[in-house]
């Protein structure tokens, strides 16, 4: 499989790009801001129900008022 750099297109003065399965909002622009460096790379956001997965790497998502 390839790398999403060697496929995504090189965009001058791109802090990072994100190739997503849903229209992000302002907020969660705000959160990729944090997590992704400004190098210019691309990473791939697959947003499900109680699921992300960043650049393949699963994170679940959790209800802060649950956790112990």
């Amino acid at each position: 499989m390839k790398d999403i750099n060697d496929i995504m297109p090189k965009v001058p003065n791109m802090r990072w790009g994100a190739l997503m399965n849903k229209a992000p909002t302002n907020t969660k622009v705000k959160e990729m801001n944090k997590i992704f460096p400004s190098n210019g790379k691309w990473h791939t956001v697959f947003e499900e129900k109680d699921l992300i997965t960043i650049d393949g790497k699963e994170i679940r998502k959790k209800d802060p008022t649950k956790w112990t």
